[in-house]
């Protein structure tokens, strides 16, 4: 596997392939991500048909251990992002094959 793809070369593959202008690409690709963070900071979910869910998880308080200091330790309620991607995603990345559309 190599390096990550960046948003940059993302942008790049949609100008390419679409024929739209770069920087009408880019406000929709931030918008996008910036909508994905707002839906999840507001508690609500994301399904997107053939690619996967985002959605916030909370999870429990537990114990811990400081690996410095052994200090057990609570660690408080949160919530964290989650994705999960779709069978068809999961399929493609397995196989690696490209996805449906």
């Amino acid at each position: 596997m190599s390096g990550a793809v960046t948003k940059r070369e993302l942008v790049r593959a949609v100008v390419e392939q679409t024929g739209l202008r770069r920087g009408d690409v880019c406000v929709i690709v931030q918008r996008l991500l910036d909508r994905i963070v707002e839906t999840m900071a507001g508690g609500k979910r994301i399904e997107l048909r053939h690619f996967g869910v985002f959605e916030p998880l909370k999870k429990r308080p537990r114990l811990a251990r400081n690996p410095r200091t052994g200090e057990k330790v609570l660690v408080p309620e949160r919530v964290v992002p989650h994705f999960k991607p779709s069978r068809q995603m999961r399929r493609a990345v397995a196989g690696h094959k490209r996805a449906a559309d």
